[in-house]
């Protein structure tokens, strides 16, 4: 299973959008600084996340998701499952 997400830092008002395997383990990898392009808004919170079967998927999910390039886009995907 692969899973599209949405994280989010509230000290910056930012989102990060990626795809991953383990989620819990990748979240982690966010908040312990492993990740150079997050790093600097720590702490990050899981807001939003879809299943996928195959890897391409996920990742043609994750470029439309980026393509968007609109905080509000990102927010109304959020608000649909929240």
């Amino acid at each position: 299973m692969f899973i599209v997400y949405i994280i989010y830092s509230e000290s910056s008002d930012r989102y990060y959008v990626g795809y991953c395997t383990d989620i819990e383990r990748r979240i982690d990898k966010h908040n312990a600084g492993s990740t150079p392009s997050t790093k600097p808004y720590r702490p990050w919170i899981l807001v939003y996340f879809e299943e996928y079967n195959s890897k391409k998927e996920a990742i043609k999910r994750e470029k439309q998701i980026k393509k968007q390039k609109s905080k509000k886009y990102i927010e109304r995907l959020i608000q649909k499952v929240g």
